[in-house]
């Protein structure tokens, strides 16, 4: 039998924590929290489900913080998490299976959702490195956007779930300014901490240092691909709140070069047309992302809307104004498919219910 250790940093997290623990405390043999400097309840909500609750002085670096967490840790194996992350009794039990008579691996590839319906269904999900070996190669590098570079034998669980909640955490100026910390500090940013810093400074409304950062990555070749494709994509949206929808357009065909189209391309593609009251271009773009596939195992993010609800709510309103109001109807009874209790959903149903009994 397997052993697992839980191991977490958190700071400020009374509201979100309870959740985060009870959920996943039925399958590990042991718990081990690491308070940055809470002023919250946090550390007496932790010291319910474990006396291993450690203090770090936050020195502006994630992972040395999450390092110190799994140096504390006795099993042979480690699970990480964040305060806001839950998982459902199904990945609890499917833990629980592999611990017993699961392979023996260094490293989990677990998917990560991080945004969901309200029946847990993912909509934006991606894998990460959730499960590794208690060995001291496996460790997280970078101060932010920590990871852990997989190696060893590596298994892929799509199957085993974290959601992450976002409950009641504004987006802040966080990330931005740790690595506005290490360009003061001298550091020179790897091509991975560069995409990063572009995306950070999109996030953050500084569109001109976004689009000449996003830029710079690129320009440098030596991205992972999938960070290359997003980093295309956020170019494309720095383009659009600058009003330049042709440059918008060629950035994400300069994607293309890296990969298969993603259906978050091909639907941005779509939508950029239709700004453009392009219909027949939109309607094109809309229907390719429909047939794309998701490529998850790929480890990239993933909205899966991009594949099926969004393109398809489009096309409804694209074939509307064409006039093709039959098409129009069939693009909504898809949308309508995917996701019956859409506002957006439910406000065309009514319209189009109305425009029949007006016929009559």
């Amino acid at each position: 039998m397997k052993t697992l250790s839980l191991c977490m940093i958190v700071r400020d997290e009374e509201e979100n924590l309870d959740n985060c623990l009870s959920s996943i405390k039925d399958c590990t043999d042991e718990i081990i929290i690491v308070d940055t400097g809470s002023v919250d309840k946090t550390k007496q909500i932790a010291s319910r489900y474990t006396d291993k609750v450690y203090d770090f002085e936050w020195v502006y670096d994630f992972s040395k913080a999450r390092n110190f967490s799994f140096d504390k840790a006795k099993s042979e194996y480690i699970i990480w998490l964040d305060g806001d992350d839950i998982v459902l009794p199904d990945t609890v039990k499917k833990i629980n299976e592999w611990k017993e008579k699961g392979e023996e691996c260094d490293c989990i590839m677990c998917s990560y959702v991080a945004s969901f319906d309200s029946n847990y269904k993912p909509i934006f999900h991606y894998l990460r490195e959730r499960i590794v070996k208690n060995k001291p190669s496996l460790r997280f590098v970078d101060p932010i956007h920590e990871v852990i570079i997989p190696s060893g034998k590596i298994l892929t669980r799509e199957d085993i779930e974290v959601f992450h909640s976002h409950k009641n955490k504004p987006y802040t100026d966080r990330n931005l300014t740790i690595y506005k910390r290490m360009l003061s500090e001298g550091r020179t940013l790897t091509p991975r901490q560069q995409f990063y810093y572009a995306r950070e400074l999109y996030y953050n409304n500084k569109i001109s240092e976004a689009l000449h950062q996003f830029s710079v990555f690129l320009s440098g070749g030596k991205g992972w691909v999938e960070n290359n494709i997003e980093a295309c994509l956020n170019l494309s949206r720095c383009y659009q709140l600058q009003g330049e929808l042709d440059n918008g357009l060629t950035s994400l065909f300069g994607s293309f070069i890296y990969d298969i189209p993603r259906g978050e391309i091909l639907y941005e593609i779509g939508k950029i047309f239709e700004k453009k009251n392009m219909l027949n271009q939109a309607i094109f773009w809309f229907k390719q992302a429909l047939k794309a596939k998701p490529n998850v195992e790929g480890g990239g993010f993933v909205n899966l809307d991009c594949y099926t609800f969004l393109p398809a709510i489009e096309l409804c309103v694209c074939y509307y104004k064409l006039g093709k109001k039959h098409l129009a109807r069939h693009y909504h009874q898809l949308s309508k498919k995917y996701k019956p209790e859409h506002p957006s959903v439910m406000y065309n149903e009514k319209f189009f219910n109305n425009e029949k009994s007006n016929k009559k």
